[in-house]
Order: structure tokens, then C-alpha cells, then sequence
């Protein structure tokens, strides 16, 4: 893999990770870049002895005012353009506090970046567009923030395995895309009249599907819908369930994917519209054994990402489409 801006600003992170004590990582984004922060919280929650991590939307952390934010913290923030007002004032509450701020974007100069101690770039595309360098897109940038601070703080050995399974992400990427490209266009065809959809899954998958339902079907493609845990399904949510509602499910390759095999056997059972993107499924050589599940969630998005494209040309609305984004004020 050869050596990216965004290394060189890695490495300054790692230094600074050095010299800090890190006790609590707090993640603080809005909308997408929220959803990004699920499957890092995943990993920390899984693999870390002593350091406990949150998600927070951004004007909540301020609001909430967690006791635990001190000098001892770690809070990671995105935007992709560096210009959501409530996330560039989160990192600048976090500073008040003595945290370490971490920002992602995928821009050079921004607000966000004046008000963070270190910021990370990242390589970005419209959503009408498939990933040129996956190795470098927001959530392997992120995941190496993760793996690198406890790769630092307790010798967690992952770091090594995720940066030699990265270089091999493209090429799992293209198998994947010509596995699934007319799959995709059926699924298409079939779903585009649908004035709802669902979206469901557990663990490091999760925050994709809610990515899915709050990004891509309520703003870019004006579908009601509601991103589902698998684990909260059966207490109350499948009560909606009937043969005309339909659903998206991801089965992961984490910890958690019995949850989403239990909720794939009732909706195959009681319910009929469903599209499952299933992980086990995929070609990952290439890809270590000990981050398959870690990285799973990427490619899982990239289909996810594959239907969105062909969703918005059989629905003849493209991605870009907002009614009050970018439009008025809010």
C-alpha cells in the first residue's frame, strides 16, 4: 500500500496517543458519519481491556455534558466537508474539557479542523459513485485510529493484520460487485415502488444499516424507513411484520450474528419481501481471518452502496436529489 497523506497524519496521531493517558474514547458525528462510528465502537468494545468507548450525536455530547469527558479522553469526530455546526462545536466543548481531538474529513481546511487537535483526510466520492481506494475511505481510516490506539495502549496485534488485509479490500470489491451487479438490478426493479423499507442488523453491521435507512432511503430517496437492531426485533418491531412490508438484513461475520440469523428465519417464515446480504457469501481472501468480521461491514456497505445507485435509476430520482438539505435553513 503505498504511503498516504492521511499515514502521515496517522502517524502524528499515534505519537500524540504516546503521550496521553486514554481512558475513554468518545465518538461525535451526525447523520452517515455517525452510522461510520458503529463498527470502531464495536471493535473497541470487543477487544479492549481498559479503555470504554460511546457514540454520541454531536448537540447531544454537548448537551449531556458527560462527567466522564476529561484530559483522560479521546473524542473522534467527522464531517465529511468539516462544516456541521454542531460537530465543530463538539470538538471545541471536547477541548474545553482537556480531551485529545481526532477529525475526520475529507476536506484540507475547514471549521471543524481550526477547532480539533489533529485532523485525519480521508478519500471521498459522491454516493452516485463507487470507491476507487477503498483502503482510504472513511471507515478503514477510522478503524485504524481504533486498532492504532490500542495496538499503542495494550499491544492488541490487529493493527498489523487490518493494514495488510486493506491492501487486498479492492480486489475483494470487484469480486463482490460482479458477483452481486444483476442482483442488485433486480432487487431494483422489484422494491422500487415501495413507499417503506426496513433495515436490520446487529454488531459491527449495524451502523450500515442505519446509514441505509437515514441516508439513502429517507434523504436520497425520500423512502420511509427505520434502521431495526436484530436484537430488539422480536420486542416489539415484528409486530409490522406481514407479507407486503419489506426488508433489507445484513448477516455479518461478528460476534453477533446469531441475532440476525434468528431474525432471518422469522421473516422467512412470516414475512415474503426481503432482500439479505449475507457476508458469509463473499470472497475475502485476502483478508486475515482475525478482522473478517471486523471488516465484513465494509463490504457489505459496498453492495448496500451498489443497490443505492441502481435503486436511484429504476426510481428515476437520483442520489443528489434534497428537498431541504443544502436548501434552507434548519
Amino acid at each position: 500500500m503505498p504511503y498516504t497523506k492521511a499515514d502521515s497524519q496517522l502517524h502524528q496521531i499515534f505519537e500524540a496517543y504516546k503521550q496521553r493517558t486514554i481512558k475513554r474514547v468518545f465518538f461525535v458525528a451526525c447523520g452517515g458519519s455517525s452510522a461510520l462510528m458503529y463498527p470502531s465502537k464495536y471493535f473497541l468494545d470487543r477487544e479492549s481491556k481498559h479503555i470504554t468507548s460511546e457514540v454520541f450525536s454531536s448537540n447531544e455530547f454537548i448537551h449531556r455534558n458527560p462527567q466522564s469527558l476529561d484530559e483522560h479522553s479521546l473524542v473522534i469526530l467527522c464531517s465529511h466537508k468539516g462544516k456541521t455546526p454542531e460537530t465543530t462545536e463538539a470538538a471545541k466543548f471536547a477541548k474545553s474539557k482537556g480531551a485529545l481531538t481526532v477529525s475526520l474529513m475529507y476536506v484540507e481546511h475547514a471549521p471543524l479542523a481550526d477547532e480539533s487537535d489533529f485532523i485525519v483526510n480521508y478519500s471521498w466520492i459522491s454516493a452516485g459513485h463507487m470507491e476507487p481506494h477503498p483502503e482510504i475511505m472513511n471507515y478503514p481510516v477510522l478503524y485504524k485510529l481504533s486498532m492504532g490506539l490500542l495496538s499503542i495502549k495494550e499491544g492488541n496485534r490487529k493493527y498489523e493484520k487490518l493494514l495488510s488485509s486493506l491492501d487486498n479490500l479492492g480486489g475483494v470489491f470487484a469480486k463482490v460487485m460482479k458477483q452481486h451487479e444483476e442482483q442488485v438490478k433486480a432487487y431494483a426493479e422489484q422494491y422500487k415502488d415501495e413507499k417503506i423499507i426496513y433495515t436490520m442488523a446487529s454488531g459491527a453491521n449495524y451502523g450500515m444499516a442505519y446509514s441505509f435507512a437515514i441516508c439513502i432511503l429517507m434523504e436520497m430517496q425520500w423512502i420511509h424507513s427505520h434502521a431495526i437492531h436484530a436484537g430488539e426485533f422480536f420486542h416489539g418491531p415484528f409486530e409490522i411484520l406481514d407479507q407486503d412490508v419489506p426488508f433489507i438484513l445484513l448477516l455479518g461475520l461478528d460476534e453477533t450474528r446469531p441475532l440476525e440469523e434468528r431474525a432471518l428465519a422469522f421473516l422467512e417464515q412470516y414475512g415474503k419481501k426481503r432482500i439479505v446480504i449475507d457476508a458469509k457469501t463473499f470472497d475475502l481472501t485476502g483478508i486475515d481471518d482475525e478482522v473478517k468480521g471486523y471488516l465484513a461491514p465494509l463490504v457489505i456497505n459496498f453492495v448496500l452502496r451498489m443497490f443505492a445507485l441502481a435503486l436511484s435509476k429504476a426510481r428515476n430520482h437520483p442520489l443528489e436529489t434534497r428537498r431541504y438539505m443544502f436548501k434552507v435553513p434548519y
